[in-house]
């Protein structure tokens, strides 16, 4: 007998959300959104929930995720049903998103690819600690979007028990995401032919400080931790013990360190998106330090840059693409998952080499036009693929 749903307290007449794409965008470009924050908060004392969800987004955007998580917490306890609908409606599929309670990196933001694609998306958040759900929103295919973390273990295990009630065709199914854990993906594509990834281990402070074999460099990041945060190359048992002093987690993953730097002297990362089994490049990041992120890696002040980059969009799949076709097609059936991204770079002999791979990647259009003319029509192929994905699924399930 499966348990019940999660229940959704009754309904709010509020004003549209504004939504995560929007917000995102807005902050990204630099606009002055003191008026929008106010009206968000006077409308969130009206126990407003789409005001109380848009202003948690604002301030996580503000790095203030204490108070705005506080604030998620309330419109989630008030409703859980959120519609986003694009203001270039393509088509009238509707697709249902599984999200959970948490931070910007517990769930795949798909707001992006609908406001890029033309869908409406309707996203029904599911957590331990929220109301029981009467009622599934009207869907036409859905997705299941949490991340791979740790954290959304207990999340994935109620959307295990919510699978049978849906019934249309679902996406990215949770035991497969969960096998996207470092630990776990690294060993699941281990050998693979092309491919190589760090072999990664979980271990526990005392483990780390207790370990007197280690071979160094390795890198080392607290469990769950994403964007950089606590990222560290350790070349020395002392600096190992140092960095132990200053970071206050618990548990980490430890990987050796594998040197991808180009002939050129630059280091090059690579985002890859999935969709449906065909690849296609977000985007790619050049720096002269091995921790590369694209907000860092000083693309907006380099055309040189800028111009490597859209060579390598332009040529992708006749270049990157075809170079490491096989080891796609390795990864994607090891994988099992309808929409995932990698971030990876190139080994020295040709190896596809992969950082992560992610259930939850982010990939948006929000590049100024100007400064980065072949982004937008790149990320519109991504957009259009998983617009085009939704309608394959939804007409093969009919078919059956």
């Amino acid at each position: 007998m499966s348990p019940p749903l999660v229940a959704e307290k009754g309904s709010h007449h509020s004003t549209p959300l504004i939504g995560l794409a929007e917000l995102m965008t807005r902050v990204f470009k630099g606009e002055n959104l003191t008026v929008t924050g106010k009206d968000l908060l006077a409308r969130s004392h009206q126990n407003d929930p789409h005001a109380l969800l848009d202003l948690s987004i604002l301030l996580q955007l503000q790095h203030q995720k204490v108070t705005a998580l506080a604030l998620q917490n309330e419109a989630l306890q008030q409703q859980q049903i959120f519609s986003l609908t694009s203001d270039k409606i393509d088509n009238p599929i509707k697709l249902l998103a599984i999200y959970t309670s948490g931070d910007l990196m517990t769930n795949t933001p798909l707001e992006f690819v609908a406001e890029g694609a033309g869908f409406s998306l309707q996203m029904l958040y599911i957590a331990k600690d929220l109301p029981v759900i009467t009622q599934i929103p009207e869907h036409d295919i859905a997705i299941i979007a949490l991340s791979e973390l740790d954290r959304n273990l207990e999340a994935l295990a109620l959307v295990e028990q919510l699978l049978p009630r849906l019934n249309q065709p679902i996406l990215n199914m949770p035991a497969k995401i969960k096998g996207l854990a470092r630990d776990q993906i690294s060993q699941t594509l281990q050998n693979l032919d092309g491919i190589e990834i760090p072999p990664t281990n979980r271990q526990s402070r005392q483990q780390l400080l207790s370990e007197n074999t280690w071979c160094f460099p390795l890198i080392i990041r607290p469990i769950d931790s994403h964007a950089g945060v606590d990222l560290a190359k350790i070349e020395d048992a002392q600096q190992l013990q140092s960095y132990l002093s200053h970071c206050a987690a618990t548990q980490f993953f430890t990987a050796p360190f594998v040197d991808y730097k180009c002939a050129d002297g630059l280091y090059k990362k690579y985002r890859i998106m999935f969709v449906n089994g065909e690849a296609f490049i977000a985007h790619m990041a050049i720096s002269e330090h091995w921790m590369i992120h694209y907000l860092n890696a000083g693309m907006l002040d380099s055309a040189a840059k800028r111009f490597t980059e859209a060579q390598v969009m332009g040529n992708f799949e006749y270049d990157f693409g075809k170079r490491h076709q096989r080891a796609f097609k390795q990864l994607t059936a090891a994988v099992g998952l309808d929409y995932f991204g990698i971030d990876c770079a190139e080994t020295a002999d040709g190896k596809l080499l992969i950082f992560e791979t992610c259930a939850a990647l982010n990939i948006h259009a929000m590049d100024c036009e100007i400064t980065f003319p072949y982004k937008k029509a790149q990320m519109q192929k991504i957009f259009d693929a998983f617009q085009q994905m939704l309608i394959d699924k939804i007409t093969g399930a009919k078919a059956i």
